[in-house]
């Protein structure tokens, strides 16, 4: 499963976006860019590549990455890129991401039996030489269930294979329904669930874990200290193309070629990912610092013309979003609880904070046209599943008020109370990252404040990534609502985003409705595709109308490629785990 993962840190602006609807910028220029970045190619050219060569990947954030290498305990979007040249999953796909035979292992469906039974192939090696092995796929499970661990990726969806639950609840000492029919050694490794689903049939499904972990590395570390580990921080295995040679902690990573990599050798003799300022992005571009660098698209204007750079260009499974805290992860029961005494429990207030945001004009303001708003929290590139239909929350300032007044916010003085007659103050955080941050979230408070809502940013400024994330995850009740961004798996059941035994429903919002929709767009009826897009859409409108969650905006994303790279694809089919597969990377001849 691809994980969903944060998405680094979001960008705002300066003074300028506090007038941003009235300013009088060229719509047509906006347009203009979207519509190249449309044109761009999705890979750059496909040819045979000469051996050897370092290259130099740009991560841009503006805070030092966690330095998590293990998929199982990892979260941040950070850790997963420059973890990328090693960290390989155990399925490929094809273009519409559904899983192949041509990845390190194989994937068999039985409906019949309820299982899902995953072969390994021979040669499929860890860094050091050793066998992948079935015991390496249970271990991954076993990390991810094992409390003690805190991992992030556990969600009650996993509870679909038997004896899952009780081993997260420590009722066993092993998970039964993981049968390996050759021994811990051999490669074949029997998922017995209480029933199979639609989505499995494709990568991201949330169901069945993607990753494998090296038991034999790992095994005498606690669960309790295997994230601090040096095995995990300082010297972790994969069996992708590459694997590490150093870590400069939180900067930089050196990749060099894995000799026992399954596939082949890989071309490259190094490959460094180095963090850089998105602030510095555009400069990095143009002076040829590095041979792959993420575009800012706030910067694109600065960096289209440069020469000796191929783009490459996509709109990529994700987007920014808008969530409103009403409730608290209860560990001990593994699931979210909602508060209905929550300052943000009235759905009239966050229907009128929606309505209030300017949300496509700021953003394609601010990216030259290269943002969009999204109507719903199922994003375009899913297809059918995607409700096109559903026009969601449109800047619109007189229907928020009205919302509001009906609802009994009454305006005393400056600021409205609530329906009690009590002042409200709301606490809004925010990410800092690029330069275009702080105006952006500016403008979105002021365009509230435009409503007589009382928002005011939490600590008077935005907030560091690390810090962010660790409010969000341990709901830090001086949050009241907070802006953020997802990367998404590339199945689209909600399962693993929404539902309550996951810790990652931020917003921390239960309800019977939406467990149930969950639940149907997932059931054995959901075989029929007419049936799933049917309840994908409902889900969106019902999502839509509660409001927890905002969808905010996706964009294109851009690649710089260095003109002499070759075989850098963002094609499904020639990624793995959403990732770049640096084994097909190299100069040309």
């Amino acid at each position: 499963m691809k994980k969903s993962k944060f998405l680094s840190s979001l960008g705002v602006v300066t003074a300028a976006a506090l007038t941003l609807v009235a300013c009088g910028k060229s719509e047509s220029s906006n347009n203009e860019s979207a519509k190249t970045a449309s044109k761009f190619p999705i890979e750059t050219k496909s040819s045979a590549v000469k051996k050897g060569g370092t290259i130099k990947v740009a991560e841009e954030t503006n805070t030092p990455f966690t330095g998590i290498f293990n998929e199982e305990l990892q979260m941040s979007q950070q850790d997963a890129d420059v973890a990328s040249p090693g960290q390989e999953s155990l399925f490929d796909t094809d273009d519409h991401y559904k899983i192949n035979d041509k990845g390190p292992a194989t994937l068999k469906l039985d409906r019949r039996a309820k299982t899902a039974t995953i072969t390994i192939k021979k040669g499929v090696k860890w860094s050091d030489g050793k066998q992948v092995t079935a015991k390496d796929v249970e271990y991954a499970y076993e990390i991810i269930a094992n409390k003690a661990t805190k991992s992030q990726r556990y969600a009650s969806q996993f509870n679909i294979i038997n004896g899952m639950e009780e081993y997260h609840e420590g009722k066993a000492k092993t998970i039964s329904g993981i049968e390996m029919p050759d021994g811990e050694d051999g490669r074949v490794v029997v998922l017995h669930c209480k029933e199979l689903k639609p989505g499995m049939y494709y990568s991201g499904n949330g169901y069945i874990w993607e990753m494998a972990a090296p038991y034999h590395y790992l095994k005498d570390i606690p669960f309790s200290k295997l994230e601090s580990s040096d095995e995990v921080r300082k010297k972790p295995l994969y069996f992708g193309p590459y694997k590490v040679q150093k870590i400069v902690r939180g900067q930089s990573v050196t990749w060099v070629p894995n000799k026992y990599y399954w596939r082949g050798t890989p071309k490259l003799d190094k490959i460094i990912y180095q963090v850089v300022s998105p602030n510095s992005a555009s400069q990095s571009i143009k002076s040829g610092k590095f041979d792959v660098t993420r575009v800012i698209n706030s910067q694109w204007k600065q960096v289209k013309d440069t020469k000796d750079v191929n783009f490459v260009a996509q709109i990529p499974l994700g987007y920014r979003y808008l969530a409103f805290k009403v409730g608290k992860w209860d560990a001990k029961k593994s699931k979210n609880v909602m508060n209905p005494n929550s300052k943000m429990h009235d759905k009239s207030l966050r229907q009128a904070m929606a309505y209030a945001m300017n949300t496509d004009a700021v953003y394609k303001h601010y990216t030259d046209g290269l943002s969009f708003q999204i109507p719903t929290l199922i994003p375009a590139p899913f297809g059918d599943y995607f409700d096109k239909s559903n026009k969601g929350y449109t800047y619109n300032l007189k229907k928020a008020n009205q919302i509001l007044d009906k609802a009994g916010y009454k305006k005393k003085g400056k600021w409205r109370t609530t329906p009690e007659g009590k002042p409200l103050t709301i606490n809004f955080m925010a990410m800092s990252g690029q330069a275009i941050n702080e105006p952006i979230v500016q403008n979105f408070i002021q365009q509230w404040n435009k409503i007589g809502l009382n928002v005011k940013l939490l600590g008077g400024r935005l907030t560091e990534f690390n810090s962010f994330y660790d409010k969000v995850q341990h709901d830090d009740p001086k949050v009241d609502v907070f802006m953020a961004g997802w990367t998404l798996s590339t199945e689209p059941s909600q399962e693993q985003m929404f539902s309550e035994g996951t810790m990652s429903n931020y917003s921390r919002f239960v309800t019977p409705e939406n467990t149930k929709l969950i639940k149907e767009m997932d059931s054995q009826k959901a075989f029929d595709h007419k049936y799933r897009v049917d309840k994908f859409h409902e889900w969106q409108k019902y999502m839509n109308d509660e409001a927890y969650v905002i969808p905010m905006y996706n964009e294109y994303q851009i690649d710089a490629v260095n003109s002499k790279l070759v075989n850098y694809s963002l094609k499904p089919s020639k990624l793995n785990n959403g990732h770049q597969l640096w084994y097909n990377v190299g100069f040309a001849k």
